[in-house]
């Protein structure tokens, strides 16, 4: 099959090609920028250099957006152009190509507001069912990205399944707070328990998703590493997520203790993905069980590929508190 990934400069985008360069299938790896893993330098805005880029192709990995550290230093336009125009126009030229599924990459940003506990109350237990209360400019163009991808569905029964990604990149933390308060990797330990996914287990779900979206049609589905609470553990983990860990690990306190790490006082929200592994026949490896026993066995807890990959930059200049312009939050 050929196969078109947007975004191949960034994260994800390098990811997936990185994977499908070692199958059968011929890949054509888009992006705005330049890289190893980019053969068509252009931009989705561009209806002409969408329709040349989509010739011949079967499938569609639509990985390409403004995300979440751009939203205090592009406009909303910006984010109109690329995260709703330049979906439309890849949604069009597939259809006018004939191309066999299209597969979204949306966020758990989308939820926004939806994730915030109400004052005393248990975390928020988050799936499919919660409807999306968008905060910002990214959050409410990648929700409307998604519609048009419903749409296109509905209007032209394209396949179109959207995986919304929890935390995955490697950079430091978004949160000033949390850069202080905790080591980076004791930050990124914690966030598998309940909104973080290893980069390998997003494209492994991408690549299930190709196979699936035909039998499926249309679909959104979180993706994070799964978790280890049920909804009774909501409230306890609002007030004391150590004692709630512990129940479950016995020994997590220990393994922490010997890394001089802390658990978060509390986590307000849990991302469910049980609706993805069901579906798609997910079995996403990275979890909270798996950095428990790479720090017992002295390796690194991040797949090989996360760490290919490394850290990106979202910003051609710095800023004067660290690597973002402004605590951005999730």
């Amino acid at each position: 099959m050929k196969i078109l990934v947007t975004g191949s400069a960034g994260h994800l985008g390098e990811a997936l090609v990185r994977t499908l360069q070692q199958t059968e299938h011929d890949v054509i790896g888009l992006d705005i920028l330049p890289s190893a893993f980019t053969s068509r330098v252009g931009s989705i805005v561009d209806r002409n250099f969408v329709r040349q880029c989509m010739q011949g192709v079967n499938v569609v990995l639509h990985a390409a957006t403004l995300h979440k550290p751009h939203v205090l230093t592009h406009s909303f336009q910006d984010f109109i152009d690329t995260n709703i125009s330049g979906t439309s126009n890849l949604l069009e030229e597939a259809v006018q190509a004939g191309v066999e599924c299209f597969i979204f990459t949306s966020t758990t940003s989308t939820f926004g507001d939806a994730m915030k506990p109400l004052p005393g109350g248990p975390a928020t237990w988050i799936t499919e069912e919660v409807t999306p209360i968008p905060k910002n400019i990214y959050g409410v163009t990648k929700i409307a990205a998604e519609n048009l991808c419903k749409l296109f569905h509905q209007r032209y029964k394209l396949p179109c399944l959207i995986l919304r990604t929890s935390r995955f990149f490697l950079e430091a933390d978004d949160q000033e707070n949390t850069r202080i308060q905790y080591q980076d990797l004791n930050a990124k330990a914690n966030e598998f328990l309940y909104r973080r996914v290893d980069l390998a287990d997003i494209v492994d779900a991408h690549l299930l998703a190709m196979t699936k979206a035909k039998e499926l049609g249309f679909g959104r589905y979180i993706i994070s590493a799964t978790t280890p609470f049920s909804s009774e553990d909501l409230t306890r983990l609002q007030k004391n997520a150590h004692e709630v860990v512990s129940g479950i690990f016995p020994d997590f306190a220990e393994i922490y203790a010997q890394q001089n790490w802390a658990m978060f006082a509390n986590l307000d929200r849990v991302y469910v993905n049980e609706q993805a592994r069901r579906d798609l026949s997910w079995q996403p490896k990275y979890d909270f069980r798996h950095v428990l026993d790479s720090i017992k066995a002295g390796t690194d807890f991040f797949s090989p590929l996360a760490r290919q990959v490394g850290s990106k930059v979202y910003h051609d200049r710095a800023f004067e508190k660290g690597p973002y312009p402004a605590e951005q939050g999730k």
